[in-house]
């Protein structure tokens, strides 16, 4: 239980911006309490032993990390260690009936050889040097303001300085400049899946959902790099609990919170009313109430979902984890399954491929050809296997499905299970198609002689992770600038406001939330301490 009855901060939720935020205000010389539902920390950003018997610690639901700035890091003195990737990606496909590929990565003359392989010239090549050399300026310019106050429309058009990059990403619906860029439909598909991480969306969605989804995939780091954490996803969680801690920040796990009233404490301070693991119940008094949950979990919270509840939202992933004897080979014998699958491997992720999926997803039959994105993070770093396993030769491989939302696995006359079933044996089928094995044969065992291979839907998110229609980022993904001037106080300012003085939504669900970045956590605690 709390040690006591009354905080300057209380926060709900244990995910990695709620510890973000718990650091920095402990550190701010605040009294701190986190409460978080689930028996440990880290939300999303875990590893687990997903295979019993197994000893493989699986970044089980996030993966990767681009968006978590470096000062957040010196900020909190986490001890962390980014591995970089030599490799970016790897898009295999048949052409004139021989097995090929785009292998992007291993230096820039390799790279050169590999688009002139595949498309018989350099245009490609020089059309995707522009083009990522455009997205890296966006990112030195953008990617600082995510932890600074919100800009304006006006003033992030006039930071980034380049009318042709603000058109291509922030005006425009991303299919656009992706066709008016590119010629070749396997390279427009590469482009585009940045677009599509998450978010259920056409190339020409006049929303720019896709262009909002690409923007936060290309700025990380003010790089737009992807790094694999040493450790996995929970060292970064654990670092950012212990160093909570060491800031005198109280983190009680097995405590959920069931009720929030803005002023309905004492001296019309917050109120925070929990249960914990016994079903006992208790509340707390906080001058600032930080909420790491989804809107929707906050209107609940709040008792405001039954007036004007948030507008519901879906998720669109298909979450495979997997534990590999070995690596496959691949019908591309020229490129080497190491190098391959150390970056971003892409299947069934061409530009007409991508459109087609999105429509038969719409259509309520899902993808019969289901793209997805296959990646092991073990070549990287093996520290995630015992030293057996990794001895013996054996590497994770995770897959993540695009255009599978929610919708699917939630009726149509199916239930979620063969829903699930019959999408993974398509997912799979198409990687079986560039493979010279089936991946069946390459599966590893787990202590009861089963597959090590774990499914998570949409709908298994919600469950687990009580993520809104099983939506990564909590919704759609904002630009990260507000329309127009005018925002008073610090909640507006930092884009974190709740329309409660003492309540700030310190998760995905603010501005400039979605993905592990700490950013929210960050702008959050900032603002509590009015800055």
């Amino acid at each position: 239980m709390s040690a006591h009855s009354s905080y300057d901060a209380v926060i709900v939720g244990g995910g990695h911006n709620g510890l973000v935020a718990a650091a920095y205000l402990a550190r701010a010389g605040q009294r701190v309490l986190l409460l978080e539902r689930l028996a440990h920390t880290g939300g999303a950003a875990v590893s687990a032993t997903a295979f019993p018997g197994v000893a493989a610690r699986l970044s089980r639901y996030a993966y990767l990390v681009s968006l978590l700035p470096d000062h957040i890091v010196r900020d909190l003195g986490l001890r962390l260690t980014p591995a970089k990737r030599e490799f970016s990606s790897y898009t295999p496909v048949v052409r004139e009936g021989r097995a090929t590929g785009l292998l992007v990565g291993g230096g820039t003359e390799r790279t050169r050889e590999a688009f002139a392989r595949l498309t018989g010239s350099d245009r490609e090549f020089e059309a995707w040097q522009d083009f990522y050399a455009m997205t890296r300026c966006l990112a030195a310019r953008v990617f600082p303001t995510l932890t600074e106050p919100l800009p304006t429309r006006a003033e992030l058009r006039e930071r980034v300085g380049d009318e042709a990059a603000w058109e291509a990403v922030f005006e425009r619906p991303l299919g656009e400049t992706i066709e008016e860029r590119f010629a070749d439909d396997l390279v427009r598909g590469v482009v585009l899946t940045d677009g599509l991480i998450g978010t259920f969306a056409s190339a020409h969605d006049p929303s720019l959902r896709q262009n909002r989804c690409f923007l936060y995939h290309v700025i990380g780091g003010s790089t737009g790099d992807w790094d694999v954490p040493v450790g996995g996803m929970g060292a970064v969680t654990d670092a950012l609990a212990a160093s909570a801690r060491r800031a005198g920040a109280e983190l009680v796990t097995g405590h959920e919170v069931t009720g929030l009233s803005p002023d309905g404490g004492p001296g019309g301070r917050a109120e925070v009313r929990f249960t914990d693991e016994e079903g006992r119940e208790g509340a707390v008094g906080a001058d600032r109430v930080l909420v790491n949950a989804s809107p929707q979990v906050l209107a609940r919270l709040l008792g405001e979902a039954a007036g004007q509840p948030p507008e519901p939202v879906e998720g669109a992933q298909l979450k495979v984890n997997m534990l590999l004897r070995r690596l496959p080979r691949l019908r591309d014998a020229s490129v080497d399954p190491r190098d391959a699958f150390a970056g971003t491997f892409h299947v069934a992720e061409g530009y007409a491929q991508l459109e087609t999926a999105y429509r038969e997803a719409v259509a309520g039959t899902g993808p019969a050809a289901p793209p997805s994105e296959l990646y092991c993070h073990s070549l990287s770093d093996p520290s995630i296997l015992s030293p057996e396993l990794a001895g013996a030769g054996y590497q994770t491989l995770t897959l993540f499905g695009l255009h599978t939302p929610a919708r699917l696995f939630a009726g149509g006359g199916h239930s979620e299970a063969e829903v699930r079933d019959r999408l993974l044996a398509a997912a799979l089928a198409q990687l079986d198609e560039q493979l010279a094995e089936p991946i069946a044969d390459c599966l590893a065992v787990d202590g009861e002689g089963r597959p090590c291979l774990e499914v998570k839907t949409p709908l298994d998110l919600e469950r687990d992770l009580w993520l809104p229609g099983g939506n990564i980022f909590h919704g759609d993904l904002d630009f990260p600038f507000r329309e127009e001037d005018g925002a008073r106080g610090p909640a507006q300012r930092w884009g974190v406001g709740t329309g409660h003085e003492r309540v700030l939504v310190c998760g995905s669900g603010a501005a400039r939330g979605g993905g592990v970045s700490g950013i929210p956590g960050h702008n959050a605690a900032m603002a509590a301490l009015g800055r």
